[in-house]
């Protein structure tokens, strides 16, 4: 693990104060009834149940009724697509999100996405620190992932690639990322 990535010591005095909001967005190549998105749909439930159920999850985005699919944001972001997909979470830590993110079933979800989506030049995920308990909203998501393709990564969106740690940590630690912190990303 990278040494400028903040350790639990290293945040002992900021533990419960943060957590890590994600979104990520992408374009579908049909619509969610289509047949060649069958197998993404049916992945779904189970998915977003290991998710609920994975350590340091906090929340995730989705209708009263559980439906995550029928959350509309990011409309500039359509094109020419069959939509747009919006996954929105929090977690208690960077690891405990890239934990469950590059594991089992969903990364397996993960390396399908080709065939579900289209492909994005652009930044299409984009995390920040929240302070606990606060739940962002699908305005402040868009908000960040244009800061994100503006600025690259910053304090204010980062990746997982490139992350930040929590305000008010150690100032050495928000040091420029180690191109090298591959750790959170395998994929």
């Amino acid at each position: 693990m990278p040494d400028w990535i903040p350790s639990p010591a290293d945040l002992r005095d900021h533990q419960g104060m943060w957590e890590l909001a994600q979104v990520n967005i992408a374009r579908l190549r049909a619509p969610l009834d289509d047949p060649t998105l069958a197998d993404f749909v049916a992945a779904l439930d189970p998915v977003n149940a290991l998710a609920d159920a994975a350590p340091g999850f906090r929340w995730r985005l989705q209708t009263e009724d559980g439906n995550a699919t029928a959350i509309r944001a990011f409309s500039w972001e359509v094109g020419a697509s069959a939509g747009i997909i919006v996954n929105m979470s929090v977690w208690d830590s960077i690891e405990s999100l890239a934990n469950f993110v590059f594991a089992g079933p969903h990364r397996d979800v993960l390396r399908r996405r080709r065939e579900w989506f289209e492909t994005m030049r652009e930044a299409y995920a984009a995390l920040w620190w929240v302070p606990a308990g606060q739940r962002p909203t699908t305005a402040q998501a868009e908000q960040r992932v244009r800061r994100l393709r503006r600025q690259g990564p910053t304090a204010h969106a980062f990746t997982l690639r490139e992350p930040f740690p929590p305000p008010g940590s150690d100032p050495d630690l928000a040091a420029p990322p180690d191109r090298r912190a591959d750790w959170t990303c395998p994929a």
